[in-house]
């Protein structure tokens, strides 16, 4: 529980950080392009989620910056050392420029790694939304992650996946003040419980095999809904940093 608190801490200073609850095991390597994140911050170590985008790219939350960050892709059990891991570190943390650590709005950051990762059946890259793609209310997306398994449990050793469904806009403006319908994503029924919880920041909402969120943050008892930051609102920033690297 400590742990968790200095998390939340330490990774959302709104005391709210983006966090798998209800969910299940992932059939292993069924998600080639999730990131694994050990990140340091003062000299303690934490965890986030991440996803593979380009060959050296991993894009996760800017709420998941650390003084040094070490991303594990191909992994199923991230505490073994399994033959389709590959453990690279990140040369390069790029967040957005207008990212706001007290409302955790434009959460996305882009990591550059110091080499290229290998393509394989493990490891592969997920694509983008267009500029114009549209997430609506009622669509059934999924989220994964190693992140705790509910309030006061332990973090996932095997990667957890679990379905969410889209809400209205209406009802994370409600929920969460600072909520910005053109830059975030609201999702999660909160007549079930499932979500996504503290240790899954960074990764990504998966609506019809598209990237099209990230895990941003939530309320600490884990109920829903969430809010993912809306990949479509900064392809721009994502597509012109990659070609600036």
């Amino acid at each position: 529980m400590v742990l968790f608190l200095l998390l939340v801490a330490l990774l959302s200073p709104t005391g709210e950080a983006g966090k798998i609850i209800g969910g299940h095991e992932a059939k292993p390597h069924s998600r080639p392009y999730m990131a694994f994140l050990q990140i340091k911050i003062s000299g303690k170590s934490y965890r986030c989620g991440g996803f593979l985008v380009r060959e050296d790219f991993v894009l996760t939350a800017a709420h998941c910056l650390g003084s040094s960050i070490s991303i594990t892709l191909g992994a199923h059990n991230i505490v073994d050392r399994e033959r389709t891991q590959q453990v690279i570190q990140v040369r390069r943390a790029i967040p957005h420029p207008h990212y706001n650590d007290k409302t955790l709005s434009n959460d996305i950051m882009l990591l550059q790694l110091t080499r290229k990762a290998e393509m394989s059946d493990a490891v592969s890259p997920i694509n983008l939304p267009r500029s114009l793609e549209k997430v609506k209310p009622g669509m059934m997306c999924s989220v994964a992650g190693w992140g705790q398994l509910g309030v006061n449990m332990p973090s996932a050793d095997k990667l957890q996946e679990v379905n969410l469904e889209v809400q209205s806009e209406e009802k994370c403006i409600a929920r969460f003040k600072n909520y910005i319908p053109i830059t975030q994503i609201c999702a999660g029924d909160s007549t079930k419980r499932k979500n996504s919880f503290s240790g899954d920041s960074g990764g990504p909402l998966v609506c019809n095999g598209v990237a099209q969120g990230i895990v941003s943050y939530g309320k600490d008892d884990g109920t829903t809904p969430d809010v993912y930051t809306r990949i479509s609102s900064f392809l721009s920033w994502i597509q012109r940093t990659m070609r600036q690297y």
